[in-house]
């Protein structure tokens, strides 16, 4: 709300800008020097007179009738200072009004999906549109348009999750967000020489051939320092959201220098939280979409 002063300089303002506006249009009506019984301007090039006939009457007529609109309509709305107008519209109310009838409208497209449990969700062709439709407007962005992910992005498409791939994880996941961090460990393994006996290991463990002398150094460094999180296996942990290092699938690269650099400097990831954006029953269609597109691997 403005104070008494600003709310009377608006006021005032805005009233002698109408008023001011008005007596040009009287004014300029009424200039014109009298020539031979001709109104013109008093310019002449080569002979030729510039006249100054009036406006057409009903075109004059027009600029009055806006002043009186305009005169109307800040009775009828807010527009002088703090005055409210009479018939006490403001932009809340009517955003109250647009917010109802849109909730309405999305309750009789979502509320069938509410009672759904998540097969039926899945097998529901308007709950896979809609779903594909949040998820282009909602995840797109990171994980690819075909959900299939990007360095640093999980794929979303196949069956490997960090932390885990059930309906109810899915959607936690969503609404909740995640928080990864691998810590670096370049230094407690003693630099370079131990991170490249720990990748040597880490990559037999995905079936990739390297130097098996190598690979046995590197595997009683993994028990020293990486079991904790990723399992005496290497399978992972998706209570933490340790990666599962065995199944040849990785979220930065399974190169010898992509995990040189994730075991050396760390790697830190983040989900964001969707509860705030999406609501409830958006959140379940999107989640039944994601894990349709994991059991069908993307088709």
């Amino acid at each position: 709300m403005l104070n008494s002063f600003w709310n009377w300089f608006v006021i005032i303002l805005t009233l002698v800008n109408i008023l001011a506006c008005w007596w040009l249009l009287y004014w300029t009506k009424g200039i014109s020097n009298r020539e031979d019984g001709k109104t013109t301007t008093g310019h002449e090039w080569d002979g030729l007179t510039e006249l100054n006939n009036p406006l057409p009457r009903w075109w004059l007529h027009l600029f009055n009738i806006s002043i009186v609109l305009a005169l109307v309509y800040l009775i009828l709305y807010p527009g002088l200072g703090n005055m409210t107008g009479v018939l006490g519209w403001t932009q809340l109310k009517q955003y109250d009004a647009e917010l109802v009838a849109a909730n309405a409208t999305e309750q009789a497209v979502f509320g069938r999906f509410g009672d759904m449990d998540p097969q039926a969700l899945m097998a529901d062709s308007e709950a896979g549109e809609i779903g594909r439709r949040l998820f282009a407007n909602n995840c797109a962005m990171c994980h690819g348009s075909d959900a299939r992910g990007a360095p640093g992005f999980p794929n979303l498409t196949d069956d490997d999750w960090l932390y885990g791939g059930s309906f109810d994880q899915i959607l936690t996941s969503i609404s909740n967000g995640r928080v990864g961090a691998m810590p670096a460990w370049g230094a407690a393994l003693g630099g370079d020489d131990g991170v490249n006996e720990v990748v040597a290991y880490v990559q037999q463990l995905s079936g990739q051939n390297v130097d098996s002398e190598l690979a046995m150094a590197g595997k009683a460094r993994f028990n020293m320092f990486c079991i904790a999180c990723h399992g005496v296996d290497g399978t992972g942990n998706q209570a933490l959201g340790a990666p599962n290092l065995s199944n040849g699938i990785w979220l930065y690269g399974g190169s010898a220098s992509t995990l040189a650099e994730t075991i050396s400097k760390g790697r830190s990831g983040k989900m964001p939280a969707h509860k705030s954006l999406i609501n409830e029953q958006r959140r379940r269609v999107l989640a039944a979409y994601v894990k349709g597109l994991s059991d069908t691997g993307g088709q």
